[in-house]
């Protein structure tokens, strides 16, 4: 396999994780085929009515990259970036994803390609209905489920439930993600950032170390950063960086995430909260800390900065923000990178139990999901553990991927699809 470069797009770099795994699996020719492409995709044309009159075309994309472990499943973004090389490699992670943490969904991505900066309440939900209309024939409870990414919440699943429910009949499990009142999960907000921190702990103990004042910088302060910083400092996590796109803060001592929180309300950013020093985002992944957490964008961390993180171990919570060069060099380099389908699973594992709960129409409360999703991501990182020693040379991304592909390739041959 031809070593990675620097300028491989998304989709591009998700496959070249999985063609190392498939190597290690020794999968052949056809089956590699087959499973380094997408089952469907799908372009709509998303017209959306502005409340002054006006008239913007965006395009929308839903992409099912494999469906053999179960009903597809995957995230609804909006975002300028949201093109379909992004929401390909977005399906493909999904569909690794799901298989790790052993649930039974394969791999999804949609996404309005769209900036939704400045845009009403009524506009968002104008360009979700219409959104929805046009990818709905393709979703269903057993088929292809949605959930909220990227600048989507509760709200756009509310809208995204009752649009395909005035077509094909109210079906709660259409999408997951939902209010509680809706037939939502009691701890999905904060899934994401928690399962972020409880796979931090398990890389912790790995290298004999524990939560309990060890230092953390988060990268990104939207719904994941957020949630994580509030976890793991809960857990004993000192926090002493987190940033946004406007810039980041830093506290050697530990920040105060309740006046960081406070001072994010009043002022829309986490920059200039008082007590604390202004850091860049390329500074905070340079710092000297125990956990790096990048929780915001994709690749962020490149063969140019990825010999002067001086992180022990860094927990993907954002999607793909380790390039593929930079994390062959980190590996040499002894620094422990948990990738992405691990360590951001938390949202797709509380997911699978929001629609387990609406298929047998029961709510669990809060402690029952914390424990069922502890639970669920410490066998998850175990399984992968005992792969990588199974395996000498091999990193715990390589190891992830490998353990992932083997289910999916394991189901697929059963179905008769390989």
């Amino acid at each position: 396999m031809r070593r990675p470069t620097e300028h491989m797009g998304p989709f591009e770099a998700v496959n070249h994780f999985f063609q190392h795994a498939a190597e290690i699996a020794r999968l052949s020719d056809s089956t590699v085929s087959v499973l380094s492409g997408t089952y469907r995709e799908l372009r709509v044309q998303v017209p959306v009515r502005h409340d002054d009159g006006r008239m913007q075309v965006v395009y929308g994309y839903r992409v099912q990259h494999n469906g053999a472990r179960g009903p597809y499943k995957g995230g609804i973004r909006f975002h300028p970036e949201a093109d379909l090389e992004e929401v390909r490699a977005l399906a493909s992670l999904m569909t690794w994803k799901t298989a790790l943490v052993d649930v039974p969904f394969g791999g999804a991505k949609g996404g309005v390609q769209v900036d939704t900066r400045g845009m009403s309440e009524g506009e968002l939900e104008r360009m979700t209905r219409r959104y929805t209309d046009q990818i709905g024939h393709i979703l269903g409870a057993t088929r292809d489920i949605p959930a909220p990414d990227m600048n989507t919440d509760a709200q756009t699943m509310s809208w995204m439930l009752d649009q395909y429910g005035r077509k094909y009949g109210h079906t709660n499990q259409i999408v997951t993600g939902k209010p509680i009142a809706l037939g939502g999960s009691q701890g999905r907000e904060e899934a994401t950032g928690r399962g972020a921190v409880i796979i931090a702990d398990a890389a912790l103990a790995d290298r004999n170390g524990s939560a309990e004042g060890a230092t953390m910088a988060i990268q990104g302060f939207g719904n994941v950063g957020s949630w994580a910083a509030r976890i793991a400092r809960d857990r004993g996590y000192r926090i002493v960086a987190i940033s946004d796109e406007f810039g980041g803060i830093h506290a050697e001592q530990g920040l105060d995430l309740g006046e960081v929180r406070a001072h994010v309300a009043e002022s829309g950013s986490v920059v200039d909260c008082p007590g604390t020093e202004p850091i860049g985002n390329d500074d905070l992944l340079r710092l000297d800390v125990d956990v790096l957490m990048p929780a915001a964008i994709g690749g962020v961390i490149t063969h140019e900065n990825a010999s002067e993180i001086r992180a022990d171990i860094i927990v993907e919570a954002a999607n793909h923000p380790v390039t593929p060069l930079a994390d062959e060099e980190l590996y040499e380099a002894g620094v422990t990178v948990v990738p992405d389908i691990l360590a951001n699973a938390g949202g797709v594992t509380v997911s699978y139990f929001e629609w387990v709960q609406n298929n047998q129409e029961m709510h669990w409360d809060h402690d029952d999901v914390v424990h069922q999703l502890e639970r669920k991501l410490t066998t998850a990182y175990e399984s992968c553990r005992d792969y990588q020693q199974r395996h000498e040379g091999i990193s715990k991304r390589q190891a992830a991927y490998a353990l992932a592909v083997d289910r999916v390739v394991e189901a697929a041959a059963l179905r008769g699809y390989l």
